[in-house]
């Protein structure tokens, strides 16, 4: 039963993920994005280690010291690289490469070190959700490819592929609460500093505490928690592919709150994603591989 669950927890994530865009959207104009990233996670990491915690079940017996490191600096990069990348190449050729490449490098690395192969079902899902993404971010701006910016995005997407293979091999022996409090906790270190190089005075308004506050328990500290949870009956290539939905989270609340508009071929984009996700959620190889 918890093998048909798993995906459903990925799943919520990856839509609590979405309403970043949208927070930031409605985060005061002083707000760089930067500064919204390491806000979101302080807040997110504090938020998790206050709850394991209160629920104390927080054993640093025998606790695997390089895997958290290593999670941690691959969630703390993922930030600042994406954040770059957006703001070089812009919004779309930005986020395009950075989650549409995370699922190919994700089953990539199974492939070539851990020798397990992607199924075919996982393959035609990350084609049709990549090419939906493609199509989703087409109306958002002219392409401009920049060469700096594909490769912080492309840097952005490994990251993301590998705090997602490092942290399903943690909570396969640590509760993924504990897994998520310690690994964001450090990543919020990590990027302490940007706390102090931009403009804080933001955060002391009403909705910039409450932006602050979304972002780092609800997109951050929730989300993670969930995504961990699935991660311990899914595998890391289907998990960063399920994560797609994130865009689609994204694009959708874009419509409804921001009143962005979508073109034809964006919609198109929206129903493959659909459709990708979809696949991956009813097959019955979502199994742990």
């Amino acid at each position: 039963m918890q093998h048909k669950i798993a995906p459903l927890f990925i799943l919520l994530a990856a839509i609590l993920w979405g309403t970043t865009g949208t927070m930031q959207a409605l985060a005061p104009d002083a707000a760089h994005p930067v500064a919204i990233g390491a806000t979101r996670l302080a807040v997110g990491g504090f938020f998790l280690l206050c709850m394991v915690l209160v629920f104390g079940n927080l054993n640093l017996k025998n606790w695997p010291l390089k895997a958290t490191l290593g999670a941690s600096l691959c969630m703390a990069l993922y930030q600042p690289l994406f954040f770059s990348a957006v703001s070089i190449t812009g919004v779309a050729i930005g986020t395009v490469v950075a989650i549409g490449s995370a699922p190919i490098l994700s089953g990539l690395i199974e492939w070539l070190f851990f020798k397990n192969r992607p199924a075919k079902v996982w393959w035609y899902s990350t084609i049709l959700s990549i090419a939906g993404c493609l199509m989703l971010f087409s109306n958002k701006e002219s392409v401009y490819v920049d060469p700096v910016g594909i490769l912080m995005a492309l840097g952005a997407g490994l990251s993301f592929a590998g705090y997602t293979m490092i942290s399903r091999d943690l909570v396969k022996s640590h509760s993924s609460l504990s897994v998520v409090a310690i690994v964001f906790t450090l990543s919020a270190i990590y990027l302490s500093p940007f706390l102090w190089i931009y403009d804080m005075s933001w955060i002391a308004s009403g909705r910039g505490i409450g932006v602050s506050l979304q972002l780092g328990i609800m997109a951050t500290g929730i989300a993670y928690f969930l995504f961990s949870r699935g991660l311990t009956q899914v595998s890391s290539s289907t998990a960063v592919t399920l994560s797609l939905a994130e865009p689609l989270t994204a694009a959708l609340l874009g419509v409804v709150i921001i009143g962005e508009h979508l073109s034809a071929i964006s919609w198109i984009g929206i129903a493959f994603l659909i459709l990708g996700i979809g696949i991956l959620v009813t097959s019955s190889k979502l199994s742990s591989e």
